[in-house]
């Protein structure tokens, strides 16, 4: 009787443990960018302009985005319009852009300056890849994630996580592009890395990686609600 009720148990055990499993598998991981009319974030931006071998300009300010009004879009699709404000000292902010997030067949697809990206897919798995220019061009551009179980940034810290590998290119004579996204679960994009540059490539410059034109652009998030 006693091998009877502990096979009973462990039978139990594995029931409960089959649907903890699959109510995991079954999470599309949609709050990995969480959207809603009012939401927020606050970003620490520096930002790197190269004009020139001896002509750098670097400046440090702050963005604000927030969800500001929603719509339907011609296939049904929820659309949120965030508004991104920028300013020099936290107190007086003005007008910086506007760009609009849906989520279409599984993907965070992102349009700014009437262009659609494929920012993020779901669910967030290791190793995922896919073109993010599938809307615009038929120039591939492949994004692959890396799940990331904790981050931190300054003080803040982040779990679990996914950094979307955008470009990882230098080939130390004419190019320089690194860009990757971060994405929280329950918070959304804390961080933001865009790098591409150019180098001199004249034959008394050519491979000393002496930066001859390109930007540099860093958001950290400070505060989001």
């Amino acid at each position: 009787m006693g091998k009877f009720y502990l096979r009973c148990f462990g039978l139990l055990l594995l029931l409960a443990s089959c649907g903890e499993t699959e109510e995991a598998a079954l999470d599309p991981g949609l709050d990995y960018q969480p959207l809603g009319i009012g939401k927020f974030w606050e970003y620490e931006v520096e930002e790197t302009m190269y004009f020139g071998e001896s002509d750098v300009e670097t400046d440090t300010f702050y963005y604000k985005d927030q969800i500001a009004s929603d719509y339907i879009n011609a296939v049904g699709e929820q659309v949120f319009l965030f508004v991104r404000e920028k300013s020099f000292d936290r107190q007086s902010w003005q007008p910086e852009s506007k760009y609009t997030y849906r989520i279409s067949e599984g993907a965070l697809v992102k349009n700014s300056e009437n262009q659609n990206k494929v920012t993020l897919v779901f669910p967030p798995l290791e190793g995922k890849e896919w073109d993010a220019n599938i809307f615009i061009s038929d120039q591939e551009d492949t994004y692959q994630l890396e799940l990331l179980q904790d981050y931190k940034l300054g003080s803040l810290a982040f779990s679990p996580a996914v950094k979307v590998l955008q470009h990882a290119e230098d080939d130390l004579i004419t190019l320089r592009d690194n860009r990757y996204e971060i994405f929280a679960k329950e918070v959304g994009l804390v961080e933001s890395y865009y790098e591409v540059l150019t180098y001199c490539s004249r034959n008394d410059c050519l491979g000393q990686q002496i930066v001859d034109s390109g930007r540099s652009t860093h958001l950290k998030l400070i505060d989001n609600g």
